[in-house]
């Protein structure tokens, strides 16, 4: 499926053909652009692991990170893990609470005060309870993510993209293999 994204406030003075921008947390390599619009081929993989992409309407967009830059945030790859479920999403004081169930596969890399990318946004997860359906976490958002991204869209039932911590990812690994050969 080719999707047409119109960038919004996004500068793509810097994007080129072959460049990659993550939507809705799926890395997506540009295929063609105007100044302020770009176009992605999406595979069946992909609809079929995501959500968000299936269908017109607001999506969160970000730029890939060149070495070069300046590390602001989480290290991300744009590869989604899993899909999560919202279980609450309400108003705290200024603040909103957003808590989602991730599958019991994911919940391993969840951590206090680590992070996770929900439908593109690096977050930080402020609490970790497993259950008997998965693990749910929670994430203290504050008012400028909840007005600058698709999140403020999300309520109970909303499945949402997940991607982990992209260390833990390797620590996993490094652990499991940690008995082969070096």
């Amino acid at each position: 499926m080719r999707l047409h994204v119109v960038a919004g406030g996004l500068d793509l003075s810097d994007v080129g053909i072959g460049d990659s921008i993550a939507i809705q947390g799926a890395c997506m390599t540009v295929i063609a652009m105007t100044a302020d619009s770009f176009d992605v081929e999406v595979s069946r993989e992909s609809l079929d692991k995501t959500v968000g992409l299936e269908r017109a309407g607001r999506v969160n967009l970000e730029k890939a990170l060149r070495l070069a830059d300046r590390l602001g945030g989480h290290l991300v790859s744009g590869h989604v893990d899993g899909l999560g479920e919202v279980v609450h999403f309400a108003p705290v004081g200024e603040s909103h609470e957003l808590r989602i169930r991730a599958p019991r596969e994911l919940g391993r890399y969840l951590a206090y005060k680590g992070s996770v990318v929900v439908n593109g946004v690096s977050l930080t997860v402020n609490r970790v309870s497993d259950e008997a359906d998965g693990c749910v976490f929670s994430i203290n958002l504050i008012p400028h993510t909840v007005e600058v991204t698709t999140l403020q869209e999300l309520k109970p039932g909303s499945r949402v993209n997940l991607e982990i911590d992209l260390i833990a990812r390797y620590v996993e690994r490094m652990l499991s293999a940690s008995g082969a050969e070096q």
